[in-house]
């Protein structure tokens, strides 16, 4: 495929396809409705379809579990399509938590082919269930799959999708604020998704800082480490910079398991920040408290060869 071939492919929007059947109800004119249907009369007319409606989804294998959230593999009744249900617990006293009501707002504005598309939103008393198009793979799997061993030829092409993904994002002012492998789907094709936008903000929200308890540390930058709540795109791009280091080399680049030890790694490979290289880092009071090595900065080329 020509560059031009490519770049046409991934534009094209992810959407659930739907039986024709389904699709000639939805399109049908009513003589008595000549105008648009209004907001409350669609949502009428993709309920009598089976959109929000739980049963219209079969669960199929249990994929994973966390804090607030269990996803299933399961497969649509109306599309016979494969999805991911992202199935939400709801606290009687809390409702849903902030981070499924901030992925569910931004996830609903954000139609790219490389961000994962949010197909149908299903609320109960006990659960809110997302569901989105389904992925059989993430990064961090893919990379495991091959040995740790990835072709430059594929670095090229996933490097080429998160960065237009996450483009499209910054162009919208969305902070991803939790990028990882874990957190970028693969599908059969080889097409790349941004995934889990749970931690995500939108910058246009007017306020001038963020909480510092964002991005999994192996992904964080320092300046987050060492406590500021200022930031803004580059969050994203330190992530994307130690998800290429993986790629590139099949090993974490700062593998951490402190943030005492995180910034160790990141200053003993990149080089301890002085006045010149970072003003103000010496006033810094959690920087000052470490007492850090006068370490000097190593050429990447000696950690990734190729």
């Amino acid at each position: 495929l020509s560059p031009q071939d490519v770049s046409k492919r991934l534009s094209l929007p992810t959407d659930i396809r739907l039986p024709p059947e389904f699709l000639q109800k939805l399109q049908m004119e009513s003589p008595e409705c000549p105008k648009p249907l209004s907001r409350m009369s669609r949502r009428a007319s993709l309920s009598d379809i089976g959109f929000g409606k739980l049963e219209t989804y079969v669960k199929l294998d249990k994929l994973g579990e966390g804090t607030y959230a269990t996803v299933f593999k399961g497969r649509s009744k109306l599309t016979e399509n494969l999805v991911a249900l992202k199935e939400i617990r709801l606290e009687h006293e809390e409702g849903a938590p902030c981070t499924a009501i901030r992925e569910v707002s931004l996830l609903k504005n954000l139609k790219h082919a490389n961000i994962v598309t949010l197909h149908d939103i299903i609320h109960t008393e006990r659960s809110l269930t997302l569901v989105f198009e389904y992925l059989d793979n993430d990064l961090k799997q893919y990379l495991e799959n091959c040995g740790n061993l990835m072709s430059v030829h594929n670095v090229k092409i996933f490097m080429f999708q998160l960065l237009r993904g996450l483009a499209y994002c910054h162009g919208r002012k969305i902070l991803h604020r939790d990028l990882k492998p874990q957190n970028l789907l693969i599908n059969e094709r080889g097409e790349l998704k941004l995934a889990d936008f749970g931690l995500a903000r939108a910058k246009s929200v007017p306020t001038k800082t963020y909480s510092n308890e964002v991005v999994t540390l192996w992904y964080r930058p320092p300046d987050v480490l060492l406590g500021s709540t200022e930031y803004s795109t580059p969050i994203d791009m330190w992530g994307v910079g130690c998800i290429h280091y993986e790629m590139v080399t099949g090993r974490p680049m700062f593998p951490g398991s402190t943030v005492k030890e995180e910034l160790h790694l990141i200053f003993r490979l990149l080089g301890t920040p002085t006045e010149d290289t970072w003003p103000g880092i010496t006033s810094n009071q959690e920087f000052k408290a470490y007492n850090f090595p006068q370490y000097r900065a190593q050429p990447l080329i000696n950690h990734a060869p190729r």
